[in-house]
């Protein structure tokens, strides 16, 4: 069967090293989803393909070993969990309309984990929504402190949460946890004077092992959320390295918005000569400068007073010639 891999590609089916045979891409959102869906993707799975599934680095499905000739039978049965998980599509039937902007990742959130600032898989279910589908190869991933188990870092946009520790001092009983929460896990930025505890706000990344650590409760999470954007890191042969800290003490909205506002950068200056036509992000403000893409990325975006927002942004990485 003749294949025009582009639109096998941009469809969410993979390319595969056996002829005639292809991979189904189940973008699941955050990697949080009802197990019922579990069961779909086994009937998927053992009536199409080759009975196995694979969990994908970005926290989604591959379903390996399905026919060119099944694909639009795979659509319809993927039909269910597109629309449970709420992915945007063109036309309900045909499975996913774009594949280029990888599937949203995130860290479990505070849906389980205790150090989480925020419920990452809303987040990234939101975040979803504002930029799927799209065919521009983005990677976006939510992590919910500054322990960043989702390896922020290696995204071109990572969000890390943040919470400004809140202090009420007629709680505290000077036992001095949080202090040494603080000097051991953290960066130090506590200290007992008069019996009472004194936070240096330069220095507090937000992480939240104060509160944590608080016996009585006189250290909370702050009710506003913040949030650290660190951008363009990457993977790759000619030069992987590490994402940098773009924002601290963002909000979402400001943040989706740069997102937002960086598609259409990249629409502006992307090489489509590039290998696929898919040029990276990081490669692109390389060859156009940072400042110009500031320039683009901040476009109408407000920021209330406590964000910080770093002038230039320098990366090193390993350099392969």
């Amino acid at each position: 069967m003749s294949v025009n891999t582009n639109k096998l590609k941009k469809n969410a089916f993979r390319v595969t090293n056996k002829r005639g045979l292809t991979a189904s891409r189940v973008r699941v959102p955050g990697g949080y989803l009802k197990a019922e869906y579990l069961g779909q993707l086994q009937e998927i799975a053992d009536k199409y393909g080759n009975g196995l599934l694979h969990i994908t680095s970005r926290q989604g499905f591959e379903i390996p070993g399905i026919r060119y000739e099944d694909m639009d039978k795979v659509n319809l049965l993927l039909e269910p969990i597109i629309e449970g998980l709420e992915i945007n599509q063109d036309i309900p039937g045909t499975g996913y309309t774009a594949a280029g902007t990888r599937n949203i990742s995130a860290c479990i959130g505070n849906n389980v984990c205790p150090y989480a600032n925020y419920n990452t898989a809303e987040a990234a279910k939101r975040m979803e929504k504002t930029i799927f589908p799209n065919d521009l190869h983005f990677k976006v991933a939510f992590t919910g402190c500054a322990n960043d188990c989702i390896k922020a870092r290696t995204q071109d946009f990572g969000i890390i949460g943040m919470t400004e520790p809140q202090y009420d001092k007629d709680r505290c009983v000077s036992c001095g946890a949080c202090v040494k929460a603080c000097t051991r896990k953290a960066t130090g930025v506590l200290s007992e004077v008069n019996y009472k505890i004194e936070r240096n706000p330069d220095k507090c990344i937000g992480c939240g092992e104060c509160v944590l650590a608080c016996p009585t409760g006189a250290w909370t999470r702050s009710k506003k959320k913040y949030y650290r954007l660190v951008i363009m890191g990457r993977t790759g042969k000619k030069n992987p390295r590490l994402a940098e800290d773009f924002l601290i003490w963002a909000d979402e909205e400001s943040i989706i918005k740069i997102v937002q506002n960086t598609y259409k950068f990249v629409e502006n200056y992307i090489d489509r000569s590039a290998p696929g036509g898919k040029e990276h992000i990081g490669y692109i403000i390389d060859r156009v400068g940072f400042m110009e893409y500031k320039k683009w990325a901040l476009d109408g975006v407000e920021f209330d007073d406590k964000a910080i927002v770093i002038n230039n942004v320098y990366w090193g990485g390993v350099h392969y010639k």
